[in-house]
């Protein structure tokens, strides 16, 4: 399986934002406005271009996919009537991966994939080992009992406060449903998904 294995520190400083890629908010934040490299303490005003690339990569390394898969994943979505944005991030938000992250049992995507890849996940009573799988609508997603066992996800499913979950979810401990599709108001995320729609169209 294809995906980046460097540090995510960096990642998140060369964007500036805090993308959800390490659980430790206040490390992050810390390094955030410091750009990696050598000379990583100025920051360039950038070009139209340079924006758009710049948000293109955020939601490229916010939801761990590669260039390829991404660019495929805007293929489909301007084959689709709807506005092409918002079908991207509605399918992206689809990916196995990010409903185990949803659902409330991964602290971040990166350890919701490395559950989904190891086997961990079930889906409609099936074993599902791909990340990239697009969940469909009455799919029945559940966390098998030996995943339940690993402390993080164990701490997580043992919190008082339970996870607040989008409204396209629903969840009773280990099991979670697929009620609808994602649509563009229940990602909370600040993404600027014209952006990446006009530096794929260029």
């Amino acid at each position: 399986m294809a995906r980046h294995s460097g540090p995510k520190q960096k990642l998140q400083r060369q964007v500036g934002e805090d993308l959800g890629l390490k659980t430790n908010a206040l490390r992050v934040a810390r390094r955030l406005h410091t750009r990696p490299g050598q000379h990583g303490t100025r920051r360039r005003k950038l070009s139209d271009y340079g924006v758009q690339l710049k948000e293109k990569q955020k939601v490229k390394y916010m939801y761990g996919v590669l260039e390829k898969q991404l660019h495929r994943l805007y293929s489909q979505a301007s084959k689709d009537p709807l506005a092409t944005g918002a079908v991207l991030l509605s399918l992206l938000e689809r990916r196995l991966d990010n409903v185990v992250y949803r659902l409330g049992w991964a602290p971040t995507r990166a350890a919701a994939r490395q559950m989904v890849g190891h086997g961990h996940v079930t889906v409609n009573g099936r074993k599902m080992s791909i990340p990239s799988y697009s969940v469909k609508v009455n799919d029945v997603i559940t966390l098998k009992d030996k995943a339940a066992k690993i402390p993080a996800v164990d701490e997580l499913l043992k919190a008082e406060e339970e996870p607040t979950l989008p409204g396209w979810l629903s969840r009773k401990a280990t099991v979670g449903k697929i009620e609808r599709f994602p649509e563009r108001d229940d990602i909370n995320e600040a993404i600027d998904e014209q952006l990446i729609v006009e530096f794929y169209s260029r």
